[in-house]
């Protein structure tokens, strides 16, 4: 195996390669316009978030000119090189494929220079009416030093002659972002057309207002990116609430990595903005377009065409639950497969439902990672409180760019009664759980869920997920033994289903993995097959290569990092590895074992990375029954093996390429198959 910089360096490249098979989808011509323009503008925000989280630690080290073993200048380089690739392609796209196709259908983005008379006027009424109120310019001097510009906040740079100076000043306006960035031109203005406008072509166009009495001589927008991965000590914190929510106010205002400015912005200015920023030239991103294409995925949410859209669906409500039977009924027969988005997770919000009205349930103990804006778990935790049930809810604080909607959460649940914990000091808490307690008889019973994907009801119609409904005994009392550690860190005792990290989960994955080694060995058939979104722990890699050396059939889902090192032909051909990318977020995580016979088989919330097998609370249920076993291997494992339209392969070179290329070049076609497509039929 490499060792760990080149490890890393492996990682961050692996992460922009995926980025690069989601830009792929806005280049596939089977796919409506509007949504490919989506997946551009989620590229870009994807690409926002590697620089604010992976990047600063790789400019000081460039700014420095050493290495710590993780990072070098070297290791900067080659992530530099391969983001301005990226984002060439995206500005390639957006500029000559996307929008020009977008305005044969209908949609346009009008810049200042296509504008009609009528247009022009009606703009320029905006312009005075809605946006020059709130532009505020900020002449460069010595009682006007360079202003604070937070990360991602979107400027203007403008370099003015004046009369009554000598030299050319410099000014930042900053672009406000209480207003849209995109505005639709009235229909009558619109010529049969949908017509819009960006705020930043506004300001352009009207500049010279700002500025009467004094020459422009040059422009450009610009943003900095800044590292924004917070650091909290929680050894050394008395609150960590408290804490995050002051580290949050820091957040904006972290360590400049990259700038990005128009292709046209002139030299000096690049340069003059680079030395305030103390950022080296490679930092710098000249963009042929809009600079942050992210926030252009409004113009897919505004446009209004059917044909440039997706179909639009709905979940199909789980076959195997009645919607006019109490869920807890149906529960204590047998346990229930939920598989979003193809089947509906407001199933999911019907069981909390029932437990809030009904007078019978004592507790409900709940996990939150990230719940999202939708206020229907909230509401249903908080009017379960005002009915007198014993609510615990754990609130993972850390989960990265929802800080402060989980704080607000944890406040408002704290505020009227519930219990609310945030877990283990060291650890975040990543499993997805829900245990309900009812009274029934003289006992107790338990109704858990478990999930792979988060309490979030807009993500779960995004992602793929597999949730479990279950009453099973063992399992729920284990349930309830996780809760207890995470509120009083007393030891986890021996669990006889569940997996948990960073206890068991890590050593369970490798001794599976070696006894699967040791069957294939000594002839005995063996198979491994993993879904998840990243596999990066190297223990884990070293023993699938052991593995397959040894003769063990394994196949890897793996939708995004991937760190295993490509090898020799005839271990190619034993461990495989593919990348699904399609209309939904790959998300699932199931973990598959055919030894001599015998099939173990784990859905979880873990992906196959350290930080989630040895520095978080992750759990993996077990799947025992045999006609849901044969569900998981039908709905996770065996489209996903056979799909040739949204599947990429490893290469033995370690490079991605589509499965339809590769099977063309085989001259063995197969049938088109799309999992995500199949999965969306079959559940209609």
């Amino acid at each position: 195996m490499k060792n760990q910089s080149i490890t890393l360096l492996d990682r961050n490249l692996s992460i922009l390669s995926f980025n690069e098979r989601v830009l792929s989808l806005a280049q596939r011509e089977d796919y409506p316009l509007l949504e490919r323009l989506r997946f551009l503008c989620i590229v870009a925000s994807n690409l926002d978030e590697f620089f604010e989280v992976r990047m600063e630690a790789q400019i000081e080290a460039l700014q420095d000119g050493v290495s710590d073993g993780n990072v070098s200048v070297e290791t900067y380089e080659n992530i530099s090189e391969k983001a301005h690739q990226l984002v060439e392609k995206q500005y390639y796209l957006f500029e000559h494929e996307l929008m020009p196709a977008l305005e044969k259908q209908g949609v346009a983005l009008i810049s200042s220079h296509l504008r009609t008379p009528d247009q022009k006027k009606w703009v320029a009424q905006y312009f005075q009416a809605e946006v020059k109120p709130l532009l505020l310019p900020i002449a460069l001097d010595p009682c006007h030093p360079f202003p604070q510009v937070a990360n991602k906040a979107l400027h203007f740079i403008i370099e003015l002659e004046n009369k009554s100076k000598k030299t050319p000043s410099i000014v930042i306006v900053r672009v406000p972002q209480v207003l849209p960035r995109i505005t639709r031109l009235p229909a009558r203005l619109s010529k049969n057309q949908q017509c819009f406008v960006s705020l930043t072509s506004i300001i352009r166009a009207h500049l010279p207002d700002l500025f009467q009495g004094a020459k422009i001589v040059n422009f450009s927008q610009f943003r900095v990116t800044r590292n924004s991965d917070l650091e909290v000590d929680e050894d050394e914190v008395r609150n960590l609430r408290t804490a995050l929510r002051q580290e949050l106010a820091y957040r904006p205002y972290g360590e400049p990595v990259r700038l990005e400015v128009t292709i046209d912005c002139d030299e000096a200015l690049s340069d003059f903005l680079l030395g305030q920023f103390e950022l080296p030239q490679s930092a710098l991103y000249k963009v042929n377009g809009p600079v942050n294409l992210g926030r252009l995925i409004q113009l897919p949410d505004e446009a209004s065409d059917a044909k440039l859209s997706f179909p639009t669906f709905t979940p199909a409500w789980p076959k195997a639950l009645s919607t006019n039977k109490s869920m807890f009924s149906q529960l204590r027969k047998r346990d229930i497969l939920i598989h979003q988005p193809f089947e509906s997770f407001e199933a999911v919000i019907q069981l909390l439902q029932e437990a809030m009205h009904d007078p019978d349930v004592l507790a409900i103990h709940q996990t939150i990672y990230r719940a999202g804006s939708d206020p229907r778990i909230l509401n249903l935790l908080q009017e379960a409180v005002q009915r007198g049930k014993e609510v615990l809810v754990v609130v993972e604080l850390k989960a990265r760019f929802d800080e402060a909607a989980n704080i607000n959460w944890s406040e408002a649940l704290q505020s009227i009664g519930a219990q609310v914990v945030y877990g283990i000091v060291g650890l975040k808490t990543h499993a997805k759980m829900c245990l309900i307690m009812r009274r029934e008889g003289r006992s107790i019973k338990r109704y858990g869920h478990l999930s792979t994907g988060n309490y979030n009801p807009k993500t779960a119609k995004l992602y793929t997920d597999f949730s479990m409904l279950t009453s099973d005994l063992t399992m729920t009392r284990e349930m309830e033994q996780i809760f207890r550690h995470l509120t009083s860190e007393l030891p986890l005792p021996r669990m006889r289903k569940l997996l948990a990290s960073p206890f068991t989960l890590h050593k369970t994955m490798l001794r599976y993995i070696t006894s699967a080694g040791n069957a294939a060995a000594k002839g005995k058939p063996a198979k491994i097959m993993i879904k998840t979104n990243s596999l990066t722990d190297e223990a884990l890699v070293l023993a699938l290569i052991r593995a397959a050396k040894k003769g063990v059939i394994i196949d890897l889902i793996v939708r995004s990092a991937c760190v295993l090192p490509p090898g020799a032909k005839s271990l190619h051909d034993r461990i495989r590895v593919r990348s699904v990318v399609g209309r939904f977020l790959e998300h699932s995580r199931a973990f598959y074992f055919e030894i001599d016979g015998k099939v173990k088989l784990w859905l979880s919330s873990a992906d196959w990375m350290s930080r989630n097998m040895l520095r978080r609370v992750e759990v993996a249920w077990p799947i025992l029954d045999e006609e849901m076993q044969k569900r998981v291997l039908d709905e996770s494992f065996t489209p996903y093996l056979n799909d040739n339209i949204d599947a990429w392969a490893l290469t033995p070179d370690g490079s991605y390429q589509t499965v339809s290329s590769l099977q063309a070049d085989s001259h063995k076609p197969s049938k088109p198959l799309s999992a995500q497509t199949f999965l969306l039929q079959k559940n209609r």
